[in-house]
């Protein structure tokens, strides 16, 4: 439920503090949470080629991930 009051309370900041016409403004409102999804994908991909780029940053990582999915399952 926190999901959705997150989601409507983003939509109306959007609608009152974006400037520019109505459908801008409804249409930012409305797609706001692609901004931070895009973000994560963005992060992630970077992650991936460092992690093929330099080797040792890779194990880092796999190591850094192994350990998450084992702790917080």
């Amino acid at each position: 439920m926190w999901m959705a009051e997150l989601y409507v309370v983003g939509v109306v900041v959007g609608l009152i503090a974006t400037q520019g016409g109505v459908a801008t403004r409804l249409g930012l409102a409305l797609l706001w949470p692609l901004g931070p999804l895009a973000f994560l994908i963005t992060v992630a991909g970077l992650l991936v080629v460092a992690g093929i780029a330099f080797p040792l940053f890779g194990v880092v990582l796999a190591a850094v991930v192994a350990a998450a999915w084992w702790f917080l399952r």
